[in-house]
């Protein structure tokens, strides 16, 4: 069944309403999945960089990389809302900088928004690119483009100050102007006085039950990866991973055996093309 394109006035109208299913795709195929599955946002996220590109963290993640796999993400032409994440130092030198980055995932990638770490610091930053006409998703807490300022992946905001300045920073970013704000790594009741405070909607990340959607990674939700870890909030759905090297070793058993391919699976000649055919051979033998 067709969908309706949803849109970031979509997104703000779902605010405490229907949760709103977030998940992460970063090409073709996936998103067609994920699209097919009822996603209402696909997070072209610059996880990509460890979850696709073999890198340990997201900070190898650059504009031209998230270009490339945004363009795949909506040439799949989803009814979901493509969100596409501004890399490490895209938005971090100058507001010109920022714009013309953010405006690349919109114009080349085709995304519809785009979505950055950080609060009230980044808001030159969100303004400017609002001022442009590109929808922005915030993102708080625990933001891996800060993994080496935190020290690693670190759950944020579990002190009372500490957690008031995220409520800060949401406050900010709302008034600012996004339609949406990603809360990662935090204790739920912060996330959940958070969510109550911004009439805007929330979208959590080990961030408790309470805010207005969930996001996952999709590699994650599958089990797509061999020998990564997952983190504590992350819910396995499929171990596909496990499936497909099966798949694979049967696959290279028939080849071994003979069995692949069978005789349904190749091409043949009528039976006189054929006749004739051997009859040259044996001619130019």
């Amino acid at each position: 069944m067709t969908r309706d394109k949803i849109t970031t006035q979509t997104v703000l109208a779902r605010k405490g309403g229907p949760k709103l299913k977030m998940i992460t795709a970063y090409d073709t195929p996936m998103a067609e999945v994920c699209d097919q599955a009822g996603a209402d946002i696909i997070l072209v996220g610059d996880s990509l960089a460890d979850n696709m590109l073999g890198f340990p963290d997201t900070l190898a993640a650059t504009v031209d990389i998230m270009v490339h796999h945004a363009a795949a993400v909506t040439r799949a032409q989803p009814a979901a809302l493509v969100v596409a994440d501004l890399p490490w130092l895209s938005y971090h030198i100058s507001v010109e900088e920022t714009v013309r980055n953010a405006g690349r995932l919109i114009r080349e990638g085709r995304a519809d928004a785009v979505k950055l770490e950080g609060g009230r610091k980044r808001l030159p930053m969100v303004e400017a690119i609002l001022a442009a006409e590109i929808p922005v998703m915030g993102h708080l807490g625990l933001t891996p483009q800060s993994v080496r300022a935190m020290g690693g992946y670190r759950v944020q905001g579990r002190q009372a100050n500490p957690a008031r300045e995220l409520l800060e920073d949401a406050r900010a970013l709302a008034a600012a102007g996004v339609f949406a704000i990603v809360l990662e790594g935090m204790p739920a009741v912060l996330a959940r006085a958070i969510t109550e405070a911004i009439p805007i909607p929330t979208i959590g990340i080990g961030a408790g039950a309470d805010c207005d959607g969930q996001v996952l990674v999709l590699h994650d939700v599958l089990g797509l990866s061999l020998n990564k870890h997952a983190a504590k909030f992350v819910r396995r759905y499929a171990n596909i991973a496990e499936t497909a090297v099966n798949a694979l070793q049967a696959y290279f058993a028939d080849i071994q055996s003979g069995a692949f391919p069978s005789n349904a699976e190749s091409y043949h000649m009528d039976a006189e093309a054929a006749r004739v055919f051997k009859e040259m051979v044996g001619e130019m033998e």
